[in-house]
């Protein structure tokens, strides 16, 4: 199965081309704070853990975990090795966090071990590591403040070198529950001679029959780890629901290299392409329409001719044939001013009036690579000079006429981009070969975030200025990433937080927030009707929404080790302190 490049569809109805900006509110943000007996024990990493890798993995983790099943109710692990539980319901009557797991005391201490991880996997089981290299599967029984119940550990194993949980699902099939965890660890990789001599692994771990049975006939089965390897720590990694997939969005591509014990054999690469295919469209463009020039079947009547346009999409097709030309438009057009005719029974000329004059399209169809550009003799001319200086003796050929060169020093933080091969990937989980691929270039990971504990976490990515929030869907392969909700201007406005530390939002994208490594805390909402008119005096009209930025600074100077957003609460875990916002009242 090769993979397929694919190009995520941007929902215009979720943009606002109007927006202004963020203002700053001065309204208090409601915090409680409650002090925790024993400290949360931040892991400093060792003289090894020398690389980027390690500090994005195990420097940057974050401590406190959001339960998704239960609203308001956080977890973490304590330096003594419980995990604590507390779930809110006055925001005035914080209780102290309630103990529903101890990790064994005689739990062996290593000179690389790492921090505790907790992946809270449904709604009644969750999967912890101890940082030591021991995994431990927990029947946690319905979770919440009314429930009092200890966690059960009903599987541990020790799976070697230490690690932390990325993610983990639980599902039945045929009767069987089964269980899915992911691992990350960093290790040594002595092929890696060019680089930091440390390579990244993703380990796929499948625990079937984890309850086991009373009368002990069916024994809990695990199977060997299915291996990926890359050599970046992947910014978002999730198993589907149900353990058919698995997504990976990294800086580096990742590679399936061991399953079930045995490595896997890596396919010679092959040239893109051997044959290019005969284009079936040409296209080309002014400032103002688009023209394209469909080649049609021959013998085909223009009776035969099905043709729809829509401000956003378009479909040309011939009775008794696939489509030939289907998806959705770069950008709007205007339906009522576009036109199409048939010629010489061997084509279909269309053209199409943009509705925003100027911007030139760099895609007719997005995602669609059959059709070829051609480019008119004005716009070559018009290319060519702009050019003409990277070719002429001097570095700026006519400085009076021209501008001088960029100067890479005048460009701020915020206009950086990764990578041009971070991707976003989907692997077949029978297959374990990837399926389909977004190339990520332009679009920065900002965070990862559950909205739908039935479904794989949602990731956020910018995109321009703005933030766009995309809910994977597996079971619709036309469609796998699909965008929910968009935060204006927050691409740009956390592009500027020299210090930041974790991102997050909403589960019901309301209010988005970010946190630097001391105090301070930045929420940015959506924008709302304002109770009083507001007058724009440079546009001459009147405001009817305003988005609103907050800044809360905690009374701590203990650096932030986890951050967690709910509908109403925002929730920061020091050493010390858990400390709780009160953001919106429902």
């Amino acid at each position: 199965m090769a993979a397929s490049n694919y190009s995520l569809k941007v929902n215009r109805d979720l943009l606002d081309p109007n927006f202004e900006s963020y203002r700053l509110s001065l309204d208090p943000i409601p915090t409680y704070n409650v002090e925790l007996d024993a400290a949360v024990e931040e892991v400093k990493l060792k003289d090894t853990q020398y690389t980027l890798e390690h500090m994005r993995a195990f420097g940057m983790y974050n401590y406190l975990h959001l339960d998704p099943w239960y609203e308001d109710s956080v977890l973490f692990v304590d330096c003594k090795g419980r995990v604590l539980s507390l779930t809110i319901t006055l925001d005035t009557a914080l209780g102290k966090p309630r103990e529903v797991f101890h990790l064994p005391a005689e739990c062996s201490q290593r000179e690389d071990s790492l921090c505790a991880s907790l992946s809270l996997t449904s709604a009644t089981w969750a999967a912890l590591s101890d940082g030591t290299g021991r995994l431990y599967l927990l029947r946690t029984g319905k979770r919440g403040d009314s429930s009092h119940m200890k966690w059960e550990a009903l599987f541990s194993a020790d799976l070697g070198e230490p690690f932390i949980i990325f993610h983990s699902v639980s599902h039945v099939q045929a009767g069987v529950h089964t269980m899915e965890v992911l691992l990350l660890r960093i290790l040594k990789d002595p092929e890696e001679t060019k680089g930091s001599g440390y390579s990244v692994s993703l380990e796929w771990i499948t625990v079937a029959n984890a309850a086991g049975q009373e009368n002990g006939k069916q024994q809990q089965k695990k199977r060997l780890p299915r291996v990926l390897r890359g050599k970046s720590v992947p910014h978002y990694a999730a198993v589907e629901p149900q353990g058919k997939g698995l997504m990976v969005a990294s800086e580096k591509p990742f590679v399936f290299t061991d399953v079930d014990g045995r490595p896997v054999e890596q396919p010679d690469p092959e040239p893109m392409e051997v044959e290019k295919a005969d284009p079936i469209y040409f296209w080309q463009q002014t400032a103002e329409d688009i023209t394209v020039c469909v080649r049609v079947p021959e013998g085909v009547t223009k009776e035969e001719v099905q043709f729809r346009l829509t401000a956003n999409d378009i479909s040309i097709g011939v009775q008794s044939f696939p489509p030939l030309l289907e998806g959705q438009l770069y950008t709007s057009v205007d339906p009522e001013a576009s036109a199409w005719i048939f010629k010489n029974d061997k084509s279909l000329e269309v053209t199409l009036q943009k509705r925003s004059e100027g911007p030139m399209w760099p895609e007719l169809v997005l995602g669609d690579r059959r059709g070829e550009y051609v480019m008119s003799d004005e716009q070559a001319a018009l290319i060519h000079e702009r050019l003409t200086h990277l070719t002429s003796e001097d570095l700026n050929g006519n400085p009076d006429r021209d501008k001088p060169p960029c100067n890479s020093q005048e460009l701020e933080d915020c206009d950086g981009f990764p990578e041009d091969s971070s991707s976003l990937t989907h692997f077949d989980g029978e297959s374990l070969r990837p399926t389909q691929v977004v190339n990520l270039g332009s679009h920065q990971y900002l965070f990862t975030v559950d909205v739908n504990p039935s479904e794989m976490p949602c990731l956020c990515l910018r995109h321009d200025v703005d933030a766009l929030v995309w809910q994977p869907r597996p079971d619709q392969p036309s469609n796998m990433w699909e965008h929910v909700a968009t935060f204006n201007a927050l691409g740009y406005v956390q592009a500027s937080k020299r210090d930041k530390k974790f991102a997050t939002c909403a589960p019901n994208f309301s209010y988005a927030s970010l946190c630097e490594c001391l105090r301070r805390a930045f929420i940015y909402r959506q924008p709302a009707p304002v109770e009083t008119v507001l007058f724009n005096r440079k546009q001459g009209r009147q405001v009817g929404q305003v988005a609103k930025q907050q800044v809360a600074s905690l009374d701590s100077d203990k650096s932030i080790l986890g951050f967690r957003a709910t509908n109403e609460r925002l929730y920061i875990l020091t050493a010390t302190n858990l400390f709780v916002l009160k953001v919106n009242n429902n």
